[in-house]
């Protein structure tokens, strides 16, 4: 009888440990390199759309995506962020409504930008270009798998070759899946072994960026495989394209990219692990030009309006407010003390020059 007992007390302390942890807060961060607030908040932009310099066939894009009505034009572009996210979560940064948000390092491209937003503060007497330079500073995801809770259960994905080096992955123990990195371990899925023979096979239109449809892949199986607590994924299309003059590339780009983020939420709604237990954040690296017309193109100091950014927020701990019209300014100095917040983690904020976000 008593091993019997005793046998009842080591299930349910397992199945407590278990409960317990499947309650706790689990985060997914995303990037989209270099989108627009504009086209965010007010979709397709009626100068460029109709401009033969960067769309090639104006027409089809009109029908498309063109529509008179602003947020017609933008539910259209993101169907998933003007609908779930619109009603189950919260929007920042329409600057036309007041809702601010920014930069705070004063370079306004990627690895400033994304530095910022892993490491809560900007750095912009050591970051300073976008060579291949290990962080000298903890991001969020080196500090949340340094804590004993949290050892192991952090990952990053990304589009672009320098996030391993903008996650330290030597110096952090990061796993770090970027650019043209294939997966590996002796566990592959068979998507995953599927995904190591196509990749080599289709050409990226750029020498350092892989197509998003491959780090958006890999990042979910590693998930449905690994089930991290934190992970990161960040997109690149919307930027390259851009760089490369092709507005409508960028449009599908990011039309593209709001469905795989309805992927990712509905994989969180059907796995046990991530259900009603998953905070999402998403935002941007930088901004881009508006005037002249051309510096939609690129971002930097020099670009007017390049350190204008926004960010979404919606699942565990987010309160529906829809889009914000609030006046405010909000920094992405701010989302890396956010996640340590939403993961209990103590001892780190005092390196952060940024306060959590309050989105409950």
């Amino acid at each position: 009888m008593k091993r019997h007992l005793d046998l009842l007390v080591v299930f349910l302390f397992f199945s407590v440990s278990i409960m317990a942890q499947n309650e706790d807060t689990k985060v997914v961060l995303i990037t989209l390199d270099g989108l627009r607030w504009q086209e965010l908040f007010t979709g397709v932009d009626a100068l460029l759309v109709t401009n033969t310099d960067f769309v090639n066939d104006t027409t089809s894009l009109k029908e498309e995506f063109w529509r008179e009505d602003a947020k017609k034009r933008r539910e259209v572009l993101f169907p998933f962020l003007w609908s779930y996210g619109a009603t189950n979560g919260q929007l920042h940064g329409n600057r036309t409504l007041g809702s601010k948000m920014n930069l705070s390092n004063n370079l306004w491209f990627s690895y400033p930008g994304y530095n910022e937003i892993l490491s809560g503060f900007a750095d912009d007497s050591r970051i300073t270009s976008n060579d291949k330079v290990p962080n000298p500073n903890k991001t969020v995801l080196e500090i949340t798998n340094r804590s004993a809770k949290y050892r192991g259960k952090v990952a990053a994905f990304g589009s672009w070759d320098v996030f391993p080096y903008i996650v330290n992955e030597a110096r952090s123990g990061v796993p770090v899946n970027a650019g043209f990195d294939l997966a590996e371990g002796n566990d592959l899925t068979e998507r995953e072994k599927f995904l190591n023979q196509l990749q080599p096979k289709v050409p990226s239109p750029w020498a350092t960026v892989r197509l998003d449809a491959f780090t958006h892949y890999y990042a979910v199986e590693y998930m449905k495989k690994n089930h991290p607590e934190l992970m990161y994924i960040a997109y690149g299309e919307t930027d390259d394209f851009a760089h490369d003059g092709d507005y409508s590339a960028y449009l599908h780009a990011a039309h593209n990219t709001d469905a795989l983020l309805a992927e990712l939420w509905k994989l969180t709604q059907s796995d046990p692990f991530y259900k009603d237990n998953t905070l999402f954040l998403i935002t941007t690296d930088h901004g881009r030009g508006t005037q002249p017309l051309e510096t939609w193109k690129g971002h930097g100091a020099s670009v007017a309006g390049a350190g204008a950014v926004w960010l979404i927020a919606y699942g565990k701990g987010v309160t529906a407010k829809g889009e914000v019209s609030k006046s405010e300014q909000w920094f992405s100095n701010q989302v890396a003390p956010t996640i340590l917040k939403a993961l209990q983690i103590a001892g780190d904020e005092e390196q952060m020059q940024g306060k959590p976000l309050v989105l409950d």
